[in-house]
């Protein structure tokens, strides 16, 4: 978070710098942090929204709700809200600013495909990432990464446009020179801070995917319900319905399908490959 914070404060000095004026900075930062404020009291309902869940209803799933309450319960949580999405590509994610007022959504796909112990892996895999609180940081990257992709993208087009207004030199021949090495310096900086920005991003949700698979493990004790019902995830191979660049880094499968793993495209997964979660799942019985 640390690092997102300096690359938003840079991107915006640089700007500033490049138009002279230093109210750009000022206003960069502010919006930062208005976004992620917005971005945690309304993370669950956008998430939702995106993904078209809706209420679950109790009669209608009560495996779900008792696998849900048990689990809660052996995991010190309080109950979640549970949505269905209606999708056949079985997959789940959880939402929510903490674990007072978190929820988490499932496919229909998903209940119809696992059996009790799978499904009871994949939840107890989404009450980890409440546990943890991956929800909340997830939903403050994914803000910053957006803005700095904004402030970028509004930074390059106006330079091409011929827009701003560069300061002028007044520090003779060498500062000149020292003053042009920066400012191109600068442009490459900030053109390429959405790239370092999103790379970041998907560090950290691979690394917090390792650690609810761990922890969701550790809290079914039942390492094979979770690698099995990945398999099942894996195997079905057909990407969601309402799949979204947005929340695809929520589920606990790539939203896009396993194609999304293979030459290039593994650079940009939101996901660590799926053989090697199953191998550490494995590893720990």
């Amino acid at each position: 978070m640390g690092v997102f914070l300096v690359i938003v404060i840079a991107v915006g000095y640089f700007i500033s710098y490049y138009y002279g004026n230093p109210a750009i900075l000022v206003f960069a930062v502010i919006f930062a942090v208005g976004m992620n404020i917005a971005g945690y009291w309304y993370s669950d309902k956008i998430s939702l929204s995106l993904a078209g869940a809706k209420p679950a209803d109790r009669e209608a799933n009560l495996e779900l709700f008792r696998a849900v309450e048990n689990l809660s319960i052996t995991a010190g949580l309080p109950m979640p809200r549970l949505y269905i999405i209606d999708d056949p590509a079985p997959n789940a994610f959880a939402t929510g600013r903490d674990k007072e007022h978190a929820a988490v959504a499932v496919t229909s796909g998903l209940i119809g495909m696992m059996d009790k112990n799978e499904l009871s892996g994949v939840l107890a895999h989404e009450l980890s990432h409440i546990g943890n609180r991956d929800t909340l940081l997830m939903t403050v990257v994914v803000v910053l990464v957006g803005f700095i992709a904004i402030m970028a993208n509004i930074f390059t087009r106006s330079m091409w446009l011929g827009g701003g207004r560069r300061r002028s030199n007044s520090s003779g021949e060498g500062g000149g020179q020292l003053q042009l090495i920066l400012m191109i310096v600068g442009i490459v900086f900030v053109v390429l801070s959405p790239i370092v920005a999103q790379m970041i991003q998907l560090a950290i949700s691979r690394k917090r995917e390792f650690l609810a698979d761990a922890d969701g493990a550790l809290l079914t004790r039942y390492p094979e319900g979770l690698a099995s019902a990945l398999e099942k995830i894996q195997s079905y191979g057909q990407p969601m319905a309402k799949a979204n660049n947005a929340t695809a880094h929520l589920f606990i499968a790539n939203p896009f399908g396993p194609h999304a793993e293979r030459g290039l495209a593994k650079l940009f997964m939101t996901h660590p490959p799926t053989e090697e979660r199953i191998a550490a799942l494995r590893g720990m019985e």
